[in-house]
């Protein structure tokens, strides 16, 4: 479990840094442009990779119900949004933001597939971040 918290901390340094780089080539671009260019050298590189490994192989793309393709289209457009609002909104208000967003959904999930979550738990965890988003405005509507 340890290696899991480890690796999934690991990511979110990634994702906080992918939004700022994004969202710095939205500046100088446009948003579109930003996830246009991060989708296609990651297809690019993903591509390589898995020819390389033998793990990409088409059969097996072909196999898996059409929803779950949705995947791509709402990775562009969550992308598209990071790069649009962290040069506006700050990357930690981002970060903040789309956490929020990910805990409410990620409940629904959990209570749509039967794997209720702890009540307690879930609830201090949005109340946590929800007075993160609340004491970062304060504070940047402060200083500004």
């Amino acid at each position: 479990m340890i290696l899991g918290v480890c690796f999934a901390f690991g990511v979110g340094l990634l994702l906080s840094l992918n939004r700022q780089v994004n969202g710095r080539l939205s500046l100088a671009t446009s948003p579109l442009v930003a996830s246009f260019c991060n989708f296609l050298i990651g297809a690019a590189l993903l591509t390589t990779v898995g020819i390389i490994t033998g793990i990409l192989t088409w059969p097996a793309v072909g196999h898996a119900p059409l929803w779950t393709y949705l995947g791509g289209p709402l990775g562009v457009l969550s992308v598209a949004a990071a790069a649009w609002l962290t040069p506006r909104a700050g990357a930690t208000t981002t970060t903040l933001l789309l956490i929020a967003g990910q805990v409410c959904t990620g409940i629904a999930l959990d209570v749509i597939s039967g794997r209720t979550p702890v009540f307690w738990a879930t609830a201090l965890g949005i109340v946590m971040v929800a007075a993160g988003v609340w004491l970062q405005s304060t504070a940047r509507a402060a200083r500004d």
